[in-house]
């Protein structure tokens, strides 16, 4: 009876690390079309077609969708769908006041504790993000960036400043990728996290810090002129 026991609660281990599995595959799936705008905003998403589409069933499609509600890339409405929220640039700009800072602190600790391995990949991701710019590869460049903020939120080891920049990753890539062939320079954009990257890597907390508000400035500048031009339009 004892060992049967045990194996019912493995089944139910296994079964729970399958879902997860699958949710982190549809949140992966679905940020990113909303994110490089396959997805547009207003659009108005179903979970029966998006597990139709990706070909997972629909507990994990409803998970990820949760999870992009609290992101704020969607809107979940009661019988109605899920609505794919707009973008806002003056809300942008509020973000990116919270953002700053956050940026500073995990540049600063991830520096200071991040181990090996992460400091192997900070050099890859910087060699991959400049060498994206170079082919003018939006769509790797914005899977670099994706992986670069998991590295970087990882390398501080503080959950907490993870769970938060999390809250605001994609609404940044969205919003950038959205406006950047009218106002950024993606060469320039790629040099500026590869200097973050790198500076982490190298152990470096003052520069790292210096690094990540030459990162937060240029997109500040960026979020600006989106809303002139905005202005202008």
């Amino acid at each position: 009876m004892a060992q049967q026991k045990k194996k019912s609660t493995n089944t139910v281990i296994d079964a729970s690390g399958v879902v997860a599995s699958l949710t982190d595959r549809a949140y992966a799936v679905i940020e990113e079309m909303i994110v490089t705008l396959q997805f547009k905003p207003g659009s108005v998403l179903s979970e029966t077609a998006l597990s139709e589409r990706l070909d997972i069933g629909r507990t994990p499609i409803r998970e990820a969708l949760q999870r992009l509600a609290r992101e704020g890339l969607v809107v979940i409405l009661p019988r109605k769908g899920i609505l794919v929220s707009e973008i806002n640039p003056r809300s942008q700009l509020l973000l990116l006041e919270v953002r700053r800072e956050l940026e500073r602190l995990l540049a600063r600790t991830g520096a200071i504790r991040c181990t090996e391995d992460e400091r192997r990949q900070f050099f890859e991701i910087a060699d991959g993000m400049e060498q994206a710019a170079r082919d003018n590869d939006d769509i790797n460049f914005m899977r670099l960036d994706d992986a670069f903020n998991q590295l970087i939120a990882e390398a501080a080891h503080n959950d907490y400043t993870a769970r938060a920049i999390g809250l605001m990753n994609g609404l940044s890539r969205r919003f950038w990728y959205m406006h950047y062939k009218e106002t950024a320079d993606l060469p320039l954009a790629a040099r500026l996290h590869a200097e973050l990257a790198r500076r982490i890597a190298e152990s470096d907390p003052d520069g790292a810090a210096a690094a990540a508000d030459k990162l937060v400035d240029y997109v500040e500048v960026f979020t600006r002129g989106t809303v002139i031009m905005g202005f202008s339009s």
